[in-house]
């Protein structure tokens, strides 16, 4: 570093992208993209608005603002657009955090650097990593990585909670969210959904019911959007006004006209994402079998990715070794609880098929 750079910022630790921009000939299951290209109609939307790349784009987004309240039963002053779901939250330390901040020891990573960036000193919470729930238990399937909801109560600070969760998968349902939010009513509780739409609940009905909830959702994972930068956050108009503010004091022409378009393209085509929802759930319950035909523990995964370990394997030994067959999945150094486990993206079924023999023959060359 510099001997220029800010003090505050001299021991901060940035979000770690590694493995995200590998190239060659290899079947990526590592950053939880979709398998399946953006809608036609995005694609068109956004192909149409490239020509108007010469003009700012609205700062308040207010077509695809507008479609998004339609969608979700709200009105268009609860609705923040924003570039990525990662802005949204980075706006949310930024407006509510001054009590600090609070989010489970093993989730979305981000959190901790977004703390860090803000100095906002946080709580982790941990999950009942030597507690193994019964193989069909929701959130459990023998895998010990869930978490206590008692645990989340009277925090006396913002908590932050992946529903499901990232890297584990495991998903709450509704009814244990709302205590949550119930439980820690003089501070904000967010909701990160990521994932919601591949088979978990989301917290969005509660809204109207609730000023100290907000939820956070992405175009990155079912609707395809990741290289596109668009997220979106829900939430009583008072807290949307608040991170309004701040979004327009640091950026307020923060998503390009084409993002835009291709938003509004894909909110037309909801039978698309909910096609491809379908598919990505059906190839998560394929490989979900198969790894455990191949003696793994799996959880039960409510995201477009599975978490799995091996017995004969530690994460980051069979990552190498499916590197060595053409495939890429995410593996773990820290936190220690993760280190046995790797997460694999949920792809095409072939792409799938193809880990499934991989791990096959990985398995064979270990027996030789």
């Amino acid at each position: 570093m510099s001997r220029f750079l800010n003090e505050q910022y001299r021991d901060l630790v940035p979000y770690d992208t590694t493995g995200e921009h590998e190239t060659g000939a290899y079947i990526k299951l590592n950053t939880n993209e979709s398998p399946f290209p953006p809608s036609p109609r995005a694609l068109k939307r956004a192909a149409e608005a490239a020509g108007t790349l010469n003009f700012y784009p609205d700062p308040d987004a207010h077509e695809l603002t507008a479609k998004v309240a339609e969608l979700c039963g709200v009105e268009p002053k609860e609705v923040l657009l924003t570039c990525g779901s990662d802005e949204a939250l980075l706006f949310i330390f930024m407006a509510f955090c001054a009590k600090g901040a609070a989010f489970p020891d093993i989730t979305y990573s981000f959190y901790e650097v977004l703390a860090g960036l803000n100095g906002i000193p946080f709580e982790t919470i941990p999950l009942n990593k030597d507690l193994s729930l019964p193989r069909g238990v929701q959130g459990g399937d023998s895998i010990p990585l869930s978490l206590n909801v008692e645990r989340c109560l009277g925090l006396g600070k913002t908590l932050f909670l992946a529903n499901p969760n990232s890297p584990t998968g495991l998903a709450l349902p509704r009814a244990e969210v709302e205590r949550i939010i119930q439980g820690n009513r003089d501070n904000i509780v967010v909701i990160d959904e990521a994932y919601v739409d591949f088979g978990a609940e989301t917290c969005v009905p509660l809204i109207h019911k609730y000023d100290n909830l907000l939820v956070v959702q992405t175009f990155s994972k079912s609707r395809s959007l990741a290289g596109a930068r668009l997220g979106l956050c829900l939430g009583q108009a008072e807290l949307i006004q608040d991170l309004k503010t701040i979004k327009n004091s640091i950026t307020p022409y923060n998503l390009s006209g084409a993002t835009l378009a291709a938003g509004l393209g894909a909110l037309e085509d909801e039978e698309y994402t909910r096609a491809n929802c379908r598919t990505i759930m059906e190839n998560r319950a394929f490989t979900a079998e198969g790894l455990r035909a191949l003696g793994f523990d799996v959880t039960n995964s409510m995201g477009n990715f599975l978490l799995a370990r091996h017995p004969k394997f530690c994460g980051g030994e069979l990552a190498k070794k499916l590197k060595g067959h053409g495939l890429l999945v995410r593996c773990y150094s820290a936190p220690e609880a993760l280190v046995p486990y790797v997460r694999i993206t949920i792809g095409t079924r072939e792409q799938m098929e193809a880990l499934l023999e991989a791990l096959r023959r990985i398995e064979e060359e270990e027996r030789r």
